[in-house]
């Protein structure tokens, strides 16, 4: 079955939603593409994220604007970039991005002023030619060995001038934030969220790294925008891997405005309207995965988990005891 999944068809198989009440304006196109069914229920809801996402943006911000949704990869059919001004990336990374071995033919769209967007995981590609890639597309990436990606409650500090932030105060969220990107250089990118991580706010270590730790007490970039010379947008969003968080109203408008504004329209100056997810809509679409958790809304206790036990350096390819 072909794997592109517009939003019209989208509101027969998923939870009736439908294609944005704007029929008589011409519509700004978004192409959202989920990645591949992904860690355990409730974690890296690519296909379930992405529809929440579009549903807001399709039926709740007013705004003349068209998200198709690409299911589990890049698309069969690339005809489904056509007229599109964006392109916004909710996958897995490294060997499982979407696009792994679609380099070219997306570099070919930024040139001529494409948008990308890329969200959690999705910052993450090794160094080298595909590293490259997104220091043009978006500014830079995660780099194994190099980046790394706790979890943690990170207070939230919105750039206060930039159009993403509009509406967004500051607010916390517990989440893997990933940190200590790998720029291009210069640094071409315009830090949108920022927070510093401390070992109090860590309740989890996953991939830990030297550079990551020198890391600590210093403010680091979790969303961040660049301008490209080619008249494109680029935006990195280290967040959205519990998918509880969707529900946050803040972390969602921050999603949606960057997602605009990567579009190259004019973010509203209060941010893009959405409606709150509810528990149920959080629990519509959640891939089929071996056991399955109820997701609930997020909580206090998200926020105040307590301190991890400090671990070793490790992280894929690094060093054996």
């Amino acid at each position: 079955m072909n794997r592109i999944i517009c939003f019209a068809l989208a509101c027969t198989l998923f939870s009736g939603i439908s294609i944005s009440a704007h029929a008589t304006e011409p519509n700004t196109r978004i192409v959202l593409i989920a990645g591949q069914v992904s860690h355990p229920s409730g974690q890296h809801e690519f296909n379930a994220g992405c529809i929440l996402l579009a549903r807001a943006l399709n039926e709740h911000s007013n705004l003349a604007v068209q998200v198709d949704i690409v299911h589990n990869g890049w698309p069969s059919d690339e005809s489904v970039f056509k007229g599109a001004k964006a392109v916004v990336i909710y996958s897995d990374g490294n060997d499982r991005h979407p696009t792994k071995g679609h380099e070219q033919t997306l570099d070919a769209m930024v040139d001529q002023g494409m948008g990308v967007m890329c969200m959690h995981y999705g910052v993450e590609v090794p160094a080298g030619p595909r590293g490259e890639y997104f220091k043009k597309w978006i500014g830079g990436h995660y780099e194994g060995g190099f980046s790394c990606n706790p979890h943690w409650t990170a207070p939230l500090e919105p750039h206060s001038r930039h159009a993403i932030a509009r509406g967004i105060p500051m607010f916390p969220a517990n989440d893997e934030w990933y940190y200590n990107m790998r720029w291009a250089k210069p640094k071409t990118a315009l830090d949108i969220l920022t927070s510093t991580p401390t070992r109090d706010r860590i309740n989890r270590y996953i991939h830990w790294t030297p550079a990551g730790e020198k890391k600590l007490e210093t403010r680091q970039t979790l969303m961040w925008a660049v301008e490209r010379p080619d008249g494109g947008r680029g935006v990195g969003f280290t967040g959205g891997h519990w998918h509880r968080n969707w529900a946050i109203d803040d972390f969602r408008q921050v999603a949606l405005n960057a997602m605009i504004w990567t579009a190259g329209m004019e973010v509203p100056k209060d941010g893009v309207t959405s409606l709150p997810v509810t528990k149920a809509q959080l629990n519509e679409n959640l891939d089929p995965k071996k056991t399955m958790v109820h997701v609930s809304l997020p909580s206090d206790a998200d926020l105040n988990q307590p301190a991890a036990e400090v671990v070793d350096f490790r992280w894929p390819g690094g060093p054996k005891k």
